[in-house]
Order: structure tokens, then sequence, then C-alpha cells
């Protein structure tokens, strides 16, 4: 049994390892605002952590949806709504904090003001 087999992703002692992250400059800086340049490692870490669960959460969905069919339309139209509903919460906070775009699935769309 490996490490990760022991221990959920994400658990256990952070170690440095040196890793070549392309990412845009007004992304970076959001970050940098948000946390402070010592606090940008567990951020970007914390943030892959999600993106691992979002993925593993729209397998199992994609699985489930084949398995029982698609939610109710109603179920659908609850879900385009409140993601509506959260996209001008976000664009706010972004404006907030001097940036303006939004941030797509890929996260390129931040620009420093």
């Amino acid at each position: 049994m490996n490490v990760t087999e022991q221990r959920g992703k994400g658990e256990g002692p952070a170690r440095k390892v040196r890793v070549r992250v392309s990412m845009p400059a007004g992304l970076v800086a959001a970050v940098k605002a948000r946390v402070g340049a010592r606090g940008f490692s567990a951020y970007v870490s914390a943030a892959v952590e999600r993106q691992i669960q979002r993925d593993l959460l729209e397998e199992l969905l994609q699985k489930k949806e084949a398995e029982i069919g698609s939610p109710a339309a109603e179920v659908q139209e609850e879900a385009v709504e409140a993601f509506g509903e959260a996209e001008p919460m976000a664009a706010k906070e972004r404006a907030a904090q001097g940036y303006e775009g939004s941030a797509g699935p890929e996260g390129h769309a931040y620009r420093a003001s």
C-alpha cells in the first residue's frame, strides 16, 4: 500500500516540490491579494484539491445519470437559476478586489486593473 492509499488526497505533511505552472498575471495577483506571498502555495494546493473533488463529483454524477437518468427539468432549472444568482456575487467580489472580467472554467479571465 502506498502513501496515497494510506492517507486521503491532500493529507499528510507538505513537502517542498518545485513545479512550474503558467498562470495569468491577474490570477496570481488575485491570489496574492487574498493571502499574501507566503500563503500562495497553500491557496493553490487547496484550489487543486477542490478541482480534484469537482472532477470526482462530476464522474459520479455522470455514472449516476447513466444508471438512473437525468434529473427532472425542474431540478435542472433550479440549478441554472442558483448558478445564475451566484455569478453576480462573484463578479462583485472580483470588482471589490480590483479585478475585472470573470473567471471561466479555466480561470484565465482575471485581469489586473
